[in-house]
């Protein structure tokens, strides 16, 4: 026998019972229910050979050619209650040559943050607030874009809103409700005469709130027809 095994062992307490553990009787430990890890996105984890891909278009006025982007995720977690689609990688294609050099970079360095794991959501606000110092644009409805790569942000927002990343603000019934109060007086008012239900008065102003051109004076209180908001509360 070892010295280990020769060793004494004090008990210190009182003996108030006793077993003899078998040789193939699991232990506490072994005998407790395994609950597997669950599984998060991180640098080490090897490209599969298949995965999740959406393509979104997006059209704006800067270039004559629409740019079409690509989004690749990786499903964790698969087969169980905690399965989460993750973005991987992201690819920005079009025929227009003239934004390729920083479009590439982009994605290379928003797929190195997909890969590297933790809360990427930060990515959609940090785009949203990018400014062309040239000016933005109107897209088709009144609403303001800052830059394309604000436009791109925001496509990295519907995406991740998909999958369940970020969760979708809906206004409450009482909201929608009034807004629709709203634009129905103004239709009544003919003064959005002719134009479709995305259009709004000429005399709009942009809403801080949706970047859209829908703010009109309503009841002695600026309102946006677009979303809601109101000067007034």
């Amino acid at each position: 026998m070892s010295e280990a095994e020769n060793m004494a062992i004090k008990i210190s307490k009182r003996i108030v019972d006793y077993k003899i553990q078998k040789d193939d009787e699991p232990t506490a430990a072994s005998a407790a229910p395994q609950v597997p890890e669950k599984e998060t996105m991180h640098e080490d984890i090897e490209r599969p050979e298949e995965l999740r891909g959406y393509t979104y278009k997006i059209k704006t006025p800067l270039t004559d050619h629409a740019l079409y982007i690509t989004i690749n995720n990786i499903v964790l977690n698969r087969g169980t209650e905690d399965e989460q689609e993750y973005p991987f990688e992201i690819f920005i294609n079009s025929k227009n040559m003239e934004h390729f050099q920083w479009v590439l970079a982009l994605t290379r360095v928003l797929s190195a943050v997909f890969r590297k794991g933790g809360d990427a959501t930060f990515l959609v606000d940090e785009m949203k607030q990018v400014f062309d110092p040239q000016g933005g644009y109107f897209k088709k409805g009144g609403r303001f874009m800052p830059s394309l790569v604000a436009e791109i942000g925001e496509v990295l927002e519907t995406h991740m809103k998909k999958i369940g990343l970020i969760e979708d603000e809906e206004l409450s019934a009482a909201h929608q409700a009034m807004l629709a109060e709203k634009r129905a007086e103004f239709e009544n008012k003919d003064i959005i005469d002719g134009k479709d239900e995305a259009s709004y008065p000429e005399s709009a102003q942009l809403c801080d709130k949706c970047n859209t051109k829908a703010v009109i004076m309503m009841d002695g209180c600026m309102t946006c027809l677009a979303c809601g908001a109101s000067k007034c509360g």
